[in-house]
């Protein structure tokens, strides 16, 4: 893998003059910095050189900066809140692509033009303050209002499938509702994270808010993010990551939101638009080679329109694997192939791999990064319908009707209560697979990333918190609800 090229200081300067210009904020001399990031360091060099503009050596350190920011963040008001978060909208977008770039190169994960997307899906689209209007009831009894407060320091672990754009979601989400947060980053994505976390310390800076509202622990392990969220200053926890993370912090005393797997199952009834169908299971399952948790992960489609969406698909950037090709796709991208009706072990170096890559290691052609997925039909029980996969190999399962369709997609889906969604004009249909499946994001005739926001109305967010019931995270999620209640008439209210 080459080397990535670090963010440019100079452009970073230039971005943090513009939002200084536009919204005000400190003089630049208060808030000159070093650069976001010094030349790459080597495997075995120190790691002093990255600290500095919300980075920091220790849990300790990290948090306490935090709390502090926090503090004065209180006494700043509103409106310095939407000036942050408009400000950092502009530099995200500003930084999209090169942030996407070395997403991809340091962590060698999805496909670079995708995660720019993505991070100007979570720039543009993650809500801010407007999120927490405060709602007033009136009546001969009185008044009583209900308004949004902020919990303080919250501690975030990020994933290294989304780095950035759940950095730059979190950020914006927990800024609006007006906390401070400190993040604990994936190992696999440590610089990329930092340079994200140091645009937001500069632009932060320019628009005159509180230093360290944002920060980082500089070389993020396991045993640092037990020790972030064990830590008596965090109120608040979001986790977005694997399974053993997720049980630390629900193990805590401390509230925890936290991000859970899914294996999100499309169904293709009898009535769907099929040349709709298959451009948006291409889409939406290619998208950043499959390791958004919400991509699709498996297709079962009713046996009366098989063979006509496969002919479909195959006008795709697909290659539909041969059952002789199936095997050998299978050899390359299991480690352990499930039992019928059972999850299997994904080889990890395969992970957010181009799917013509994985078709050049089965031997079964050179690599072609225009080729956007693998299609392996299986049969129900094959093992790749039952797993996660989180790369382009998606396999498609026949089923005898809708009812056998929705059955089958309700187990696949291992009841995560994350994702799922179905290509029908069949209102009855539709509605009995939302009712039976109750996922945080069903989405109906589109690619599952339209769920985030994508093309499609709607917020987005990067941490679907499944398991523990908010769904996708925004500012309200981020804050407490209080309730203000004044009887009687009381002048000046």
């Amino acid at each position: 893998m080459s080397r990535r090229p670090d963010l440019d200081p100079e452009s970073i300067d230039a971005v943090v003059r513009r939002v200084r210009a536009r919204f005000g904020g400190s003089s630049p001399e208060s808030a000159k910095s070093p650069p976001v990031a010094g030349p790459p360091v080597p495997p075995s060099g120190s790691s002093r050189e990255l600290l500095g503009e919300g980075v920091f050596a220790s849990v300790d350190e990290a948090v306490t900066a935090a709390r502090s920011a926090f503090e004065a963040y209180q006494d700043l008001g509103f409106d310095l809140r939407h000036r942050l978060v408009k400000a950092l909208r502009e530099a995200f977008r500003e930084h999209a692509e090169i942030l996407g770039r070395e997403a991809w190169q340091e962590t060698g994960l999805g496909r670079a033009e995708d995660k720019r997307l993505k991070n100007l899906l979570v720039a543009e689209h993650t809500p801010g303050p407007e999120d927490l209007e405060t709602a007033t009831l009136r009546g001969g009894g009185g008044r009583t209002w209900t308004e949004y407060s902020p919990y303080g320091v919250i501690a975030s672990i990020t994933p290294t499938t989304n780095p950035t754009s759940t950095i730059i979601n979190n950020s914006l989400a927990m800024l609006s509702a007006g906390n401070s947060v400190v993040f604990n980053v994936h190992p696999n994505a440590r610089r990329v994270s930092l340079d994200t976390v140091r645009l937001i310390s500069r632009v932060s800076a320019a628009v005159g808010a509180p230093p360290n509202l944002v920060t980082a622990i500089c070389e993020p392990t396991i045993d640092s993010a037990k020790a972030l969220m064990h830590h008596p200053k965090v109120r608040l926890l979001l986790v977005t990551g694997g399974p053993g993370v997720v049980k630390e912090a629900l193990a805590t005393q401390k509230k925890a939101i936290t991000a859970g797997p899914g294996n999100p199952p499309v169904v293709v009834d009898e009535t769907a638009d099929l040349e709709v169908a298959a451009a948006g299971i291409v889409a939406g399952a290619s998208f950043d080679n499959n390791v958004i948790c919400t991509d699709e992960k498996e297709v079962l489609v009713v046996e009366s329109v098989a063979d006509e969406l496969l002919r479909r698909l195959r006008r795709q950037p697909v290659h539909i694997l041969a059952e002789h090709e199936v095997r050998k796709v299978e050899r390359v991208i299991f480690r352990q192939l499930g039992a019928p009706g059972r999850p299997g072990r994904i080889e990890p170096k395969w992970i957010g791999q181009n799917a013509g890559k994985i078709l050049e290691a089965a031997g079964l052609g050179a690599a072609d990064d225009g080729l956007r997925l693998l299609i392996a039909p299986v049969p129900v029980d094959h093992s790749l319908v039952w797993t996660e996969q989180l790369l382009p190999v998606l396999p498609i399962a026949r089923v005898a009707d809708s009812r056998r369709a929705l059955d089958v997609a309700r187990r696949a889906e291992h009841g995560f209560g994350h994702t799922a969604s179905i290509y029908s004009r069949n209102v009855e249909t539709i509605t009995a697979m939302a009712r039976a499946l109750s996922v945080s994001i069903f989405i109906v005739n589109g690619p599952n990333y339209s769920g985030l926001g994508y093309g499609a109305e709607g917020f987005t967010s990067f941490s679907i918190a499944s398991p523990t019931g908010e769904g996708l995270t925004r500012p309200r999620t981020f804050s407490r609800v209080r309730r203000m209640t004044v009887l009687g008439s009381l002048e000046g209210f």
